[in-house]
């Protein structure tokens, strides 16, 4: 079998025209046929769109199986350094067969790349359950719905795919970022914590003096008795590998038994998301919905978006004057599961089925986790469903590493050293003498 991904010719426009026609009609309105023809006219006449506003090339790709067509992919070139996929199409008789979709996805987003593309998107109908679960299996953000949009009671999803760069990627795998309640005894990370907030909230909330920072405090102090009208306070600290407070956030349990994470703040991304994928879980017990009132940036609204929270509301002028404060929700529950951060490239290496052991140190939430419990592995990329087949326990990571092999911790690595060095860099000795976890994972789902 031959798999080939090719530009369009003027011979595919008639088999363009009949597949956009049939695969179009039960979500889109309008005239396919017409679009199918301005389109790969476009694309035939040096890719050149002298009709777009925004867009300044149209590209054509089809794929074939052993000479025979069985999908196309086109792609809208935007000036805003983005690329548009409208459509993406496998023939009925070649569908869910050899990865042809994956394929031209993957060669569009290699073709986006290379023009230095940082983000490529499309829109798809939510009634397309199939054509909606490919990509976000791939890799793309759902950034929000709307009905109607180009048919009369369909829904139209739109999607994204940032295209991180192999450096940048590598720049998030260089943080180590810790998640734990605040240590109340430990006044220097309180102190810090509080600068944080001082910091980075008075820009976006009125009233963030020193007298409410302690007000925050002060109702953690009463989080022991679980009673909402004492308006008690659960906080967590995002700290880096050398104790530097990275994040803080506050959550108070309300009447009604959603939870209000506010404060969140987080001087980059990776403590950002580091609060948001770590705290769900640790929530369950106190209520059933988490929301969050926030100023985001642009990269923050992105990890909301992918880590599954949903944006219910705009507020302006409602914690500060000319500030557009928004509302996002997660919706939790026992059947949430626990999540595991971890890094981009380790997390490759798990789901080729090349590293099937994880280490990390004996904080309480690590403790807490069975043998046979489903746990989410979260990149900052994707996420890979894992059961725990297995737990051992060290008291130094000398000792782990004369029993455990070292290959299925860092099998990227070359020597029992490396991998020493390398835990060593992650966790200081402070956080060794906690004690030593190995998980042994088993892939339940891709």
């Amino acid at each position: 079998m031959t798999i080939v991904i090719r530009e369009a010719q003027l011979t595919d426009c008639e088999w363009v025209e009949n597949l956009m026609q049939d695969a179009l009609e039960m979500y889109y309105g309008g005239d396919h046929r017409a679009h199918a023809k301005r389109i790969i006219n476009a694309h035939l006449s040096g890719s050149i769109d002298h009709l777009g506003f925004f867009s300044f090339e149209q590209r054509m790709f089809i794929a074939e199986v052993n000479g025979t067509r069985a999908g196309m992919i086109h792609v809208v070139g935007k000036r805003q350094s983005t690329y548009k996929i409208s459509p993406l199409i496998i023939t009925q008789k070649f569908r869910n067969k050899f990865g042809l979709g994956t394929s031209l996805l993957k060669h569009v987003e290699k073709y986006a790349r290379e023009h230095q593309a940082r983000q490529i998107y499309c829109t798809v109908a939510e009634q397309n359950i199939a054509a909606l679960q490919f990509f976000i299996r791939n890799g793309f953000i759902k950034a929000g719905s709307s009905d109607s949009q180009y048919k009369v009671g369909i829904t139209e999803t739109m999607l994204y795919k940032p295209l991180y760069g192999k450096s940048k990627i590598m720049s998030f795998d260089q943080l180590h970022v810790s998640v734990l309640p605040l240590d109340e005894t430990n006044l220097e990370i309180k102190e810090r914590s509080g600068s944080l907030l001082l910091e980075k909230l008075q820009d976006s909330f009125e009233g963030i003096t020193d007298d409410w920072v302690r007000a925050l405090f002060d109702g953690y102090d009463r989080r022991k008795t679980l009673d909402i009208n004492t308006k008690y306070k659960l906080i967590y600290v995002a700290t880096d590998s050398t104790g530097r407070v990275v994040g803080i956030a506050g959550a108070t349990p309300k009447k009604g038994n959603p939870i209000k994470i506010m404060p969140i703040v987080a001087t980059n991304i990776v403590a950002f998301e580091a609060l948001l994928v770590d705290i769900p879980h640790q929530l369950t017990p106190y209520g059933h919905k988490l929301y969050i009132h926030i100023n985001p940036t642009a990269n923050e609204v992105t990890s909301l978006q992918r880590l599954g929270w949903k944006l219910d509301a705009a507020m302006p002028n409602a914690y500060h004057l000319n500030i557009i404060t928004q509302q996002w929700s997660l919706n939790i529950g026992e059947k949430t599961m626990r999540t595991m951060r971890i890094k981009q490239r380790f997390f490759d290496l798990i789901k080729l089925g090349k590293k099937n052991l994880e280490v990390r140190v004996g904080y309480e939430t690590i403790n807490r986790i069975q043998v046979g419990e489903r746990v989410l592995l979260m990149s900052h990329t994707g996420n890979l469903e894992v059961k725990v087949k297995d737990i051992r326990r060290y008291l130094t990571f000398k000792k782990m590493l004369k029993i455990e092999p070292w290959k299925q911790i860092a099998p990227d690595s070359t020597s029992n050293e490396e991998v020493l060095s390398l835990l060593e860099r992650i966790y200081p000795q402070n956080k060794e003498k906690l004690g030593v976890v190995v998980f042994e994972f088993t892939i339940t789902r891709k």
